[in-house]
């Protein structure tokens, strides 16, 4: 939370966000779906499926991480399905995966499931290594005082979702979009003059709205400082810079916020964190993580495999 929001409007945000989300899985899932399907139906699984199998399958991990996007998963077998598959969730989002500890079970018609597979595993395997990234840079800041936060640099039409799991793994979020909160860079700053003049066109323009300030020195910092800013980015800035930054902050402004963003790498994240800034802005939780191997495994197949067969324990949800 920025110094110059309220409780309740992070609240608010964090529930606009995730009902954000929620509306854009199924577009993506339905444009995924599109996608696969758009030449006809999955030719091999009509081939070798017949009409009436129904199948237990279950989505197992294959190594360690961290979980998201269980909601993706739902609406790609949702979608295909229907009712003819009945989905169930063994664990949730921001659980630690296991090699085989299945987090999920899908149970009904064979070809449903297998023509799902695909999209929920390219979602599931994406948003899960976005989680388990995050998790890695929160661990390394562990004890500091300082948080991770997540940035615009997302891939086009998953930009809910990531964030949904960067949250997942125990990461902030940033502005969902350019008009939820003003951030002055450096090209603002050149189109505007200086640092004190972006700071007030923006606080004329929008007044209500986060506001946050890039800035590349020290001797930006002061200006921003000088000119009320609450929030500022301290970009590129050496461990050493970071932590003069922070004493000249402290010292004089208490309540202001600060951001390390630019040239972090996961070796850094503590040596940066403890310099006492309040926040680390890493834009390869999403734009450079690494997907997470998880795979689809067909159990029994046939009339028999009817739903509650398998003899996991269930956690619906």
């Amino acid at each position: 939370m920025t110094a110059d929001q309220h409780p309740d409007d992070q609240a608010d945000r964090r529930a606009e966000q995730q009902a954000q989300a929620a509306a854009d899985i199924d577009l993506v899932v339905a444009m995924a779906l599109a996608e696969d399907l758009a030449d006809g139906p999955d030719v091999t699984t009509m081939a070798t499926v017949p009409e009436t199998a129904t199948a237990v399958a279950e989505v197992v991990p294959r190594g360690t991480g961290v979980l998201a996007g269980m909601a993706a998963a739902r609406a790609a077998f949702r979608q295909v399905g229907g009712d003819a598959v009945e989905f169930t969730a063994l664990a949730d989002d921001g659980d630690p995966l296991r090699p085989g500890e299945p987090v999920l079970r899908v149970t009904g018609a064979t070809r449903a499931v297998l023509t799902a597979e695909r999209t929920a595993l390219n979602l599931l395997t994406h948003l899960s290594g976005v989680a388990t990234a995050t998790r890695a840079w929160v661990d390394a800041v562990a004890g500091t005082g300082a948080e991770i936060r997540d940035t615009r640099k997302t891939l086009p039409g998953l930009r809910a979702l990531e964030k949904a799991a960067v949250r997942a793994g125990g990461g902030l979020n940033h502005r969902m979009s350019l008009g939820d909160a003003a951030l002055i860079k450096d090209n603002h700053v050149e189109a505007a003059g200086s640092v004190t003049a972006a700071v007030e066109a923006v606080r004329r323009s929008a007044p209500d709205l986060p506001l946050e300030v890039e800035v590349d020195t020290l001797d930006q910092l002061d200006e921003a400082l000088a000119a009320g800013a609450t929030l500022i980015l301290l970009d590129n800035f050496t461990t050493a810079d970071t932590a003069e930054a922070v004493r000249r902050t402290r010292s004089g402004h208490p309540l202001v916020q600060l951001e390390a963003s630019g040239g972090l790498t996961l070796d850094r994240a503590g040596e940066v964190a403890a310099t006492g800034v309040d926040y680390l802005a890493v834009g390869a939780l999403t734009h450079s993580a690494p997907a997470v191997d998880l795979g689809l495994d067909l159990g029994s197949t046939g009339p028999a495999a009817a739903v509650g067969t398998a003899d996991r324990p269930e956690r619906d949800d």
